[in-house]
């Protein structure tokens, strides 16, 4: 039986993983954290921060909440030895640092994105580059709903870091409408879409000469992202210190 603590309980992806979670035979939701607390909605307790959670053994802290709460949190699972699965978006240098830094005494996930279709795109896209080399100009789009508050995205970012690893030479361009000049053949440009319910949408676009090569994934439910958390916090129980992340998951399975 794997024990999980939410963060982020009561925020739509922590809704998810707590009715996903409810229904898979080993897991057990132990309790809760959020802030905006309340004890009407779950079974578990909840408490209103990590600084408040009593001491809990052999579980995994699930992250899907806001990067504030991470260096309370990470307090938390150094203190007690616990892994965690950090699914958080928006993290700026100082956060990777910190979670890096924890990772050499208790195991971490960190994932901008849970789905096993963009891991895969991901690594489709890595190939693309090196099979296409300088001739094709990439650009990256997503696409989210409108409450969406980062922008870009977490994955807009994991896909244009993928690429920048095969070509080390390319840097991201977030906006031209003040610069009047023409592409650069180095450029990465990332675009963000924000309207309506769209769960998530991200697409790599490879342009060259008389030929457009198009990747896309699109997330119809939350429920992918739910199970993938749920697949990790399986994954990292039992597992060293380190930084893992679903190319580790996806190479055990």
């Amino acid at each position: 039986m794997t024990d999980i603590i939410i963060s982020g309980c009561f925020g739509t992806m922590g809704r998810t993983i707590a009715e996903k979670a409810s229904v898979v035979p080993d897991m057990r939701i132990t309790a809760g954290v959020d802030i905006s607390k309340r004890d009407d909605e779950y079974r578990f307790p909840v408490y209103e921060g990590f600084y408040k959670l009593p001491e809990f053994q052999n579980c995994v802290i699930i992250d899907f909440s806001h990067p504030s709460v991470l260096s309370g949190m990470i307090d938390y699972a150094l203190k007690y030895s616990l892994p965690v699965v950090i699914c958080t978006t928006g993290m700026s240098e100082d956060n990777v640092e910190l979670i890096k830094r924890a990772s050499s005494r208790i195991p971490i996930f960190y994932s901008g994105n849970m789905s096993l279709g963009i891991n895969l795109l991901i690594s489709l896209a890595k190939t693309a580059v090196k099979a296409l080399g300088n001739g094709f100009d990439i650009e990256i789009i997503e696409k989210h709903h409108n409450q969406k508050i980062d922008a870009p995205s977490g994955t807009a970012l994991m896909i244009a870091d993928a690429v920048k690893a095969e070509k080390p030479e390319s840097y991201y361009v977030y906006d031209r409408h003040s610069e009047r000049k023409k592409r650069d053949k180095a450029e990465v440009g990332i675009h963000s879409i924000r309207g309506g319910t769209i769960v998530g949408e991200h697409e790599i676009v490879f342009a060259g000469v008389d030929e457009v090569l198009s990747i896309k994934h699109t997330a119809q439910s939350k429920a992918v992202f739910a199970m993938g958390a749920i697949n990790a916090a399986r994954f990292i129980i039992g597992k060293a210190p380190g930084m893992y992340d679903m190319n580790d998951l996806i190479a055990q399975e």
